[in-house]
């Protein structure tokens, strides 16, 4: 696996549930299949920017987010719609990266992911009701950003 990969799974892993030793670490990577060397998780904990709290392993500051969801809707949104557990939004050409961005950015917990292209995004939710909750969600944030 890459090291990006690694890294993704061990913020998830991190955000998720108190994992306070190396060790712990270590078991939650391998019964995801990502065994790592002892080196190796110390380096990427040292990338990471993680401290040893109290509560276990925590980032240091929070990632740059770049612009907020409610200003980059507001100025680029220009449909949302559902078709199944999917949510399409429509953005001004050369938007969607950027919207999408953001939305990733918020952690909704209803979106399990994003898809991006040059106007339009595709927002994976894990079932029907789901979808048209997120859908309501963004033309709620739509009108509070106006």
């Amino acid at each position: 696996m890459s090291k990006s990969y690694r890294h993704g799974q061990i913020l998830k892993l991190i955000r998720s549930r108190r994992i306070s030793t190396q060790e712990e670490l270590a078991q939650e990577l391998r019964a995801q299949g990502l065994a790592t060397t002892q080196v190796t998780l110390s380096r990427d904990i040292r990338e990471l920017r993680l401290v040893k709290t109290t509560d276990g392993y925590r980032e240091t500051a929070p990632a740059e987010t770049g612009p907020q969801l409610t200003s980059l809707a507001a100025a680029f949104l220009q449909d949302v719609r559902t078709a199944q557990n999917l949510v399409v939004l429509k953005t001004a050409p050369g938007h969607a990266n950027s919207v999408a961005v953001s939305l990733d950015n918020e952690e909704w917990p209803e979106v399990v992911g994003t898809i991006a292209g040059d106007d339009t995004i595709l927002v994976i939710a894990p079932d029907i009701q789901t979808a048209e909750s997120v859908r309501a969600k963004l033309l709620a944030l739509l009108e509070t950003g106006r």
